[in-house]
């Protein structure tokens, strides 16, 4: 296949509509013939934080994209485990895919940090970086310019879906006992809930 494919990665703990709604509009904008999901194994910036086990957070997003054919998921982070450095899956996936063009998404606040990135540089040869816009905060592109030069021309800014869901808050709710129907698809808060992912859930 020879195409355009955005990748998509993150801890999706749990997954949420918000993601699909940006993997939906990236791929339209960009014209892609696929978005990968690629969970996390564990996230460089967040290792302090404990997550739902790898396996859960797997089936969860596979449940959520199951309905998109556009859709496909990979488990090459979890696989490899430990820290999950960007430029490492990218490089793999550029194997998979030697003749398709690699653009991975990150949220506004993300690339925010994007110089930090383990080996950004060569991330930024292997492949274009897509920037959503996300409620609440604004793509600074001559800031990130002048801390990274090499993102120049590498970098797609797009105006991202007004979805305000955060996954840290959905697993508050859950803790709470508060409802998360209609923030995660329905295959997903029923997994939630007879897995017992978050602990005791009320199932309404």
């Amino acid at each position: 296949m020879t195409g355009r494919i955005a990748i998509l990665g993150g801890t999706f703990d749990p997954i949420h509509f918000g993601h699909l709604a940006i993997a939906e509009d990236v791929r339209v904008a960009l014209q892609a013939a696929r978005v990968l999901f690629v969970p996390t194994a564990q996230q460089p910036f967040k290792t302090g934080v404990r997550n739902a086990e790898a396996r859960h957070r797997l089936a969860m997003v596979q449940l959520a994209v199951a309905d998109n054919p556009h859709f496909a998921v990979s488990a090459i982070e979890i696989q490899r485990g430990g820290i999950s450095y960007t430029v490492e899956t990218v490089a793999q996936l550029r194997e998979y895919y030697p003749g398709d063009a690699l653009c991975f998404i990150v949220g506004a606040d993300a690339a925010a940090d994007l110089h930090r990135w383990f080996d950004v540089e060569r991330l930024l040869q292997l492949c274009q970086i897509a920037v959503v816009e996300r409620p609440g905060y604004t793509l600074d592109l001559p800031a990130l310019y002048a801390m990274l030069p090499a993102a120049r021309s590498r970098i797609i800014p797009l105006a991202g879906p007004a979805f305000n869901i955060s996954a840290t808050e959905l697993r508050e709710r859950l803790v709470r006992g508060q409802p998360i129907r209609y923030h995660v698809p329905s295959a997903v808060r029923h997994y939630i809930e007879q897995h017992g992912v978050y602990g005791k859930v009320d199932p309404r």
